[in-house]
């Protein structure tokens, strides 16, 4: 069956998604001064990834993020301590695809079905924590619950371990590493990406551990 991807892309319809210790908003201009300052606070695991290092990066880093927003092709938030109430970081969905079978070549379909988590940056005080498993877990049940989607991606730079642990953890598949796959973020050269996901018939799986994480601490 041909399938057809990124077609009639439009924005997605902002959405907040809400937890016990985290909450994700929708990223809007207002959001660059706060962002750069928990990016601030110590940026020794920013190594890469793109972080606002100053006022103007920042205001550059949000402005990308809209305009991928306005294009269809992504979904930005920043991620919010329910405890603190203070932004902590930023997630986003990304590589947004909407597909068309070619049974209904003419049907207009409004949910994606397939997409990435990615662009994920915590402030150092976040990581490892529950804010970090219940955002993922927030992001993935809107993902396979609320827009059904067919496939669902995670991807890093093959040389952060950290990241890599961390998504496997979370209960995605690792699928191999894309040699020289983009821009590094941080030094000159193409960047090698490691591959993960997590498809539909997983996703009960992933949901039930993520939980069983959270009640565990």
């Amino acid at each position: 069956m041909t399938s057809y991807k990124n077609v009639e892309m439009k924005p997605l319809e902002p959405v907040t998604l809400v937890g016990e210790h985290v909450r994700l908003e929708p990223m809007t201009s207002d959001h660059a001064v706060q962002l750069l300052a928990c990016a601030d606070l110590d940026r020794s695991t920013f190594d890469y990834t793109w972080v606002p290092a100053d006022e103007r990066d920042s205001e550059r880093y949000v402005q990308s993020a809209v305009n991928d927003w306005e294009a269809g092709i992504s979904l930005p938030f920043v991620t919010v301590s329910a405890a603190t109430g203070r932004i902590v970081g930023s997630t986003r969905f990304l590589n947004i695809e909407f597909w068309r079978s070619a049974h209904a070549p003419h049907h207009v379909i409004d949910m994606p079905d397939a997409a990435e988590i990615g662009s994920t940056w915590l402030a150092k005080s976040a990581q490892r924590s529950p804010i970090n498993t219940e955002a993922k877990l927030l992001l993935l049940t809107h993902a396979f619950e609320a827009w059904g989607v067919q496939r669902l991606q995670l991807k890093t730079d093959a040389r952060n371990m950290q990241s890599r642990a961390a998504i496997l953890r979370i209960g995605a598949q690792f699928e191999g590493v894309l040699r020289s796959s983009m821009p590094r973020y941080n030094d000159p050269g193409p960047r090698d990406s490691a591959y993960f996901s997590i498809m539909p018939g997983e996703w009960a799986g992933v949901k039930h551990m993520l939980k069983a994480k959270l009640a565990n601490g």
